[in-house]
């Protein structure tokens, strides 16, 4: 099972809605349970070189199976996955990449976010992601 279009422009509003209450411009990736991008919004004025970011935190999420953020404690100095974002084309090991599940928990994709600072980010897709 995968994420729909629906489904992700969804995600995406509700994140969207998100970065408003917060004050800041984001891009926010949505990708399905295959790594593919499924929908993708660029706030106006938000950071360019963002997308890429966004993008990336989606799909590290997704190829771990777990939040950028619990990546990025796992990748310092010395951790267990020191230099993983060097891997797959590059990784994001810092906050905003979040799992998407259904509601039988079985993971349907991803949703990236860039353009604030780290908290905002993962604040911003976290609400993407528990708008399905």
């Amino acid at each position: 099972m995968s994420i729909t279009l629906e489904q992700a422009e969804a995600a995406i509003k509700a994140a969207k809605q998100k970065a408003e209450e917060l004050g800041t411009l984001m891009n926010i990736a949505v990708i399905d349970a295959g790594v593919n991008l499924t929908a993708f919004a660029r706030m106006d004025g938000a950071w360019l070189g963002s997308i890429d970011i966004s993008i990336k935190k989606a799909k590290t999420a997704r190829f771990f199976n777990m939040n950028t953020g619990d990546i990025g404690a796992l990748s310092q100095p010395g951790g267990p996955l020191y230099n993983i974002e060097h891997s797959n084309n590059g990784l994001i090991s810092f906050p905003g990449g979040v799992l998407i599940k259904n509601e039988k928990g079985d993971i349907i994709g991803a949703i990236g976010v860039s353009g604030s600072t780290v908290e905002n980010d993962h604040a911003v897709a976290v609400a993407g992601a528990e708008a399905l």
